[in-house]
């Protein structure tokens, strides 16, 4: 046993020895991309760094989305007269909570937080996760896919003037719990008839398979169970108004979830924006502007709005 201890240490002598890169403790558990020293000889190049600038948005390029809390629906009327149908969303302090990058996760992504939240009721890994990051305490996260331009440093504060008025956005959110639903009102079946002879059965989603040929039921058969409280996306819902005093995005139309519940905008997919009139890679507050700005609203000009959103 002293023979063998004594040649593996002579065998670990023999191995080359580098220098070990010492990390300050508030990047041990970071993904924010480090800056590498110049003494460094490891060869991998200069580090990536981000910087907060304006930029060109290319025809390829993918900006971060934002959080926002739906506040309800109201209505409000353009100059034609006509009633547009308006959801409102807040926009509650979203923050840049991460950067990830190529090089560490394989891939470009932003991960945003909004909202507040006390420590008491965060769990120790995420509390460590905003002290990592060097960011407030937030409520809820949500991760954004960008391309390599659109990166921003971790702490960016995203607005509501992230989006223009007149562009198309894609909404995601979690739809109303309906709880255990029939199939009349789960899949809009007809039922079995309301006069005589039907008895109990008026609601009844009927048969659901065959004889003993195949002697089973098919999968996939439309049948009373769980509804809503599923993720769903509408597409291409159109930005009426723009509050930046308050923060607030005004949506024509109905987004899905539960008033108070968090909503996910991002830039339209099908019906992309015209790339000169968005801030890239979002709106940067210069210095000296004033908070109490008037809200921007959508001119279309001539057109009518129902016309242009459809």
């Amino acid at each position: 046993m002293a023979a063998a201890s004594r040649g593996l240490l002579a065998r670990l002598r023999g191995l080359p020895l580098s220098r070990p890169r010492l990390l300050p403790p508030s990047h041990l558990f970071s993904a924010e991309p480090l800056v590498s020293h110049p003494d460094d000889d490891d060869g991998g190049g200069g580090a990536r760094i981000i910087e907060a600038r304006s930029g060109v948005m290319g025809p390829s390029s993918r900006r971060t989305g934002v959080i926002g809390v739906k506040c309800g629906m109201s209505a409000m009327w353009d100059k034609w007269g006509a009633k547009v149908p308006i959801t409102v969303l807040w926009v509650d302090d979203n923050v840049v909570c991460q950067v990830k990058t190529a090089e560490k996760e394989g891939f470009f992504a932003l991960q945003l937080g909004a909202g507040q939240k006390k420590e008491k009721h965060l769990t120790k890994p995420e509390v460590g996760h905003f002290r990592a990051q060097g960011v407030p305490l937030k409520r809820k996260l949500r991760e954004f896919p960008v391309t390599e331009d659109a990166l921003l440093p971790v702490g960016t504060t995203i607005t509501v003037r992230h989006f223009v008025p007149g562009q198309f956005v894609d909404v995601t959110g979690i739809t109303k719990g309906k709880g255990f639903a029939g199939g009349m009102k789960r899949h809009g079946m007809s039922g079995m008839p309301a006069s005589h002879g039907a008895s109990l059965s008026h609601r009844s989603i009927g048969s659901t398979g065959q004889r003993d040929a195949p002697g089973r039921v098919f999968k996939n058969r439309k049948m009373p169970g769980r509804m809503g409280g599923v993720q769903r996306t509408v597409k291409n819902v159109w930005v009426y108004q723009v509050d930046p005093a308050r923060n607030l995005l005004y949506l024509k139309g109905q987004v899905p979830g539960p008033q108070g519940s968090f909503i996910f905008v991002k830039d339209s997919i099908y019906k992309k924006p015209d790339t000169t009139l968005l801030p890239f890679p979002t709106y940067f507050t210069q210095e000296g502007e004033s908070e109490d700005l008037d809200p921007l609203i959508a001119d279309l000009g001539d057109v009518d709005p129902f016309m242009a959103a459809d």
